[in-house]
């Protein structure tokens, strides 16, 4: 991989991880447009560990918060705050997604990764699905209102993300908006809940890489691919959050519907297949 695709994959994973946009269909369909060769499991670990680096260093003060609650809650055998359960919850939204993704994710990238169609198709569907119940949302409940029940709600449905088009962050926020959140708590747990599952996948592609070794040549795109997504991944976080405070969710909703119609348009009429 040379400089250039690794400086705009890792941008690309930065934006899109975030955003409610899906970046694993990003990812697919960008190289797939302008022919370029596979990753490979070396950028699959950059990317990963950007997008990590980037949402530790947002979420440092909120990681110190969770962690001192987690164990003064072990502490004291009590959950009776909000903050002392708040950890927990967090636990919970986890644990689906990271027992699904370790079972069926082999199975889900050779079903949908090679399937252009279906990557847009989804997109678009579940761009609609955000919208609506963006618009239909109560959004009245926040963080501190979130209770077991609907955080493994959030939790079952976050497993839908290993498809490629759904998105985790939309997948996410979509899940805790139809539970009544408001916009901007729903994308703080969206983001709080990523960071296991993206520290889970960035570790274990870590060592697998370091069973296999760096391939030569690949570590300078590596380190290209590991600052682009951590830093875009950072202003990604600080826009949305302050984004949703007053505004809809619906340009990321028309990004959605656009770009995946326009790649159904583009491969239904032969222009591009």
């Amino acid at each position: 991989m040379n400089l250039l695709h690794a400086a705009v994959l890792g941008a690309l994973q930065g934006f899109t991880e975030v955003l409610p946009i899906s970046s694993s269909a990003h990812l697919i369909l960008v190289p797939w447009l302008l022919h370029w060769p596979e990753s490979g499991l070396t950028f699959d670990v950059a990317l990963h560990l950007g997008t990590f680096l980037a949402l530790s260093l947002y979420f440092r003060r909120d990681i110190i918060e969770l962690t001192v609650s987690f164990f003064n809650a072990v502490a004291t055998r009590r959950l009776d705050t909000p903050a002392r359960r708040l950890p927990f919850l967090i636990i919970a939204a986890t644990v689906p997604a990271a027992v699904v993704g370790k079972l069926f994710e082999d199975q889900v990238e050779t079903t949908f990764r090679s399937n252009p169609l279906l990557i847009a198709s989804f997109l678009v569907v579940f761009g609609l699905i955000l919208g609506l119940t963006d618009y239909l949302g109560r959004k009245r409940l926040i963080l501190d209102e979130i209770t077991p029940a609907g955080a493994v709600t959030i939790g079952l449905l976050q497993c839908l993300a290993l498809i490629p088009g759904v998105s985790r962050s939309g997948i996410t926020i979509t899940a805790a908006l139809l539970l009544g959140f408001t916009r901007e708590s729903a994308a703080r747990f969206s983001f709080l809940i990523s960071l296991p599952i993206v520290a889970g996948a960035a570790l274990l592609k870590t060592v697998h890489l370091f069973k296999h070794g760096i391939p030569a040549g690949e570590g300078l795109p590596m380190l290209f691919g590991i600052v682009f997504s951590a830093i875009t991944g950072y202003i990604s976080v600080a826009f949305l959050l302050r984004f949703v405070q007053k505004r809809s969710l619906a340009p990321f909703v028309w990004y959605r519907v656009v770009v995946g119609g326009g790649l159904i348009v583009a491969i239904l009429s032969g222009f591009k297949g």
